[in-house]
């Protein structure tokens, strides 16, 4: 295990000042890297009995969960290929000493590719100006390089539109003629797999299937990849050669809540309360004074805020709750504005929680207990569990337990 784990802190009777478990970290972002490996197993499975193989998605650090060692956790349960957003990203994972099959997207075209193609990492290009860029690293590099590219097949974000998607194919095969390019892939992304029926999920396939008939009219004998953790979890027939699951990995499930989904949650986020303090009715809290006391309330003090990656719109929770105590603690919400250090949680009537210095506050994790999830914070904030656990930075230290941590 690397890093301190918060201890288990006993109660203490009353709501005292001074440090109770003291010696812990003051923040701490919980990486279970067996959750990781649970949640791969599932969804290699799924892509397994399509015959399809299993690309995990590193980008961003790993969602913030450390990239290199979900690499090894997700290559461990059956991951086959790695998928990340850019050059720094990918030889980052290849100084890591991970040599699995890795694929990077995300370029401008201006940017030097020769590092990436010489350390062995597949690139797409959307483009033929991409395209060209990537070719002159590959020249650079004195090999070639593995190409998956891209056909927006109505995302509307990267990828090649149909009507250049021609041109495209002709300038890889030219590149290939030269020895400059291997064509491994063509792939593209759903805009709303997360909305299992709709339309546009099929619409985009067929599109896909289009591009890759037009690839392979040009002799080339492309991987199809399209399918997000969305299609990999409910559409099978999308697994096509191989599935690209992000989020999944990570035990937060796109489209099912918690309780009903087979992935497990693999990042639990802990603080420590700095200050407690009572005041009386009619007090306000935090910049602004939007919450203000309806009688005698225990307050405690979380330092961590903003910069550490606590929405600042997760105010005057009432729904939106930490936990205070640890596994087996009391939920409660927060009072009052989040702000760039600090957040303060209302902790009840004097008398009504036990609370103390130095004992830990669980801000999400897995939800076993009732404990607040990602995807909770997300929800009442109106935005996805992607940004919870990607944002958690700044002075968040990352502990990683599990098997080979």
């Amino acid at each position: 295990m690397i890093g301190d784990v918060l201890p288990a802190i006993e109660p203490v009777p009353g709501a005292g000042t001074a440090a109770r478990g003291a010696g812990g970290p003051r923040a701490e972002a919980v990486i279970d890297l067996d959750a990781v490996r649970h949640n791969v197993a599932h969804l290699s499975g799924l892509a397994s009995r399509s015959g399809a193989a299993t690309m995990v998605v590193i980008k961003a650090d790993g969602y913030g969960h450390g990239a290199p060692g979900v690499a090894r956790a997700a290559l461990s349960a059956g991951a086959t290929r790695l998928g990340v957003a850019t050059l720094d990203e990918a030889l980052a994972v290849r100084a890591a000493g991970i040599d699995a099959p890795l694929l990077a997207w995300l370029h401008l075209p201006d940017e030097d590719f020769a590092a990436a193609v010489a350390a062995g990492v597949e690139l797409s290009a959307s483009s033929r100006e991409h395209l060209a860029a990537v070719l002159a690293g590959a020249r650079a590099a004195g090999r070639p390089v593995r190409l998956h590219l891209k056909a927006d097949t109505g995302l509307n974000r990267g990828g090649c539109r149909p009507e250049e998607w021609p041109e495209l194919l002709d300038d890889a095969a030219a590149a290939v003629a030269e020895g400059t390019a291997e064509v491994t892939a063509v792939w593209s992304h759903l805009a709303r797999a997360d909305e299992p029926g709709d339309p546009s999920i099929d619409a985009q396939a067929e599109r896909l299937r289009a591009a890759a008939a037009q690839a392979r009219a040009r002799g080339f004998a492309p991987l199809l990849h399209l399918a997000n953790s969305a299609a990999t979890l409910t559409r099978p027939d999308l697994h096509l050669d191989v599935v690209r699951p992000g989020i999944a990995a990570y035990g937060l499930d796109p489209i099912a809540q918690p309780a009903d989904s087979p992935l497990r949650p693999a990042m639990t986020v802990r603080g420590r309360i700095a200050l407690v303090k009572t005041i009386p009715a009619g007090e306000g809290v935090s910049y602004g004074h939007e919450w203000v006391s309806a009688g005698p309330r225990t307050l405690a003090l979380i330092p961590l805020g903003y910069a550490d990656g606590v929405p600042r719109r997760m105010n005057n929770g009432g729904r939106m709750r930490v936990r205070v105590g640890g596994p087996g603690g009391t939920v409660r919400p927060v009072a009052g504005r989040v702000c760039m250090d600090q957040f303060v949680v209302d902790c009840g009537a004097p008398g009504e929680l036990d609370v103390a210095v130095g004992d830990p506050v669980e801000l999400f994790g897995t939800g076993a207990g009732g404990g607040p999830t990602a995807r909770e914070w997300a929800d009442e904030i109106g935005t996805i569990h992607y940004e919870i656990v990607t944002g958690m930075k700044g002075r968040v230290r990352r502990t990683v337990t599990g098997e080979n941590a």
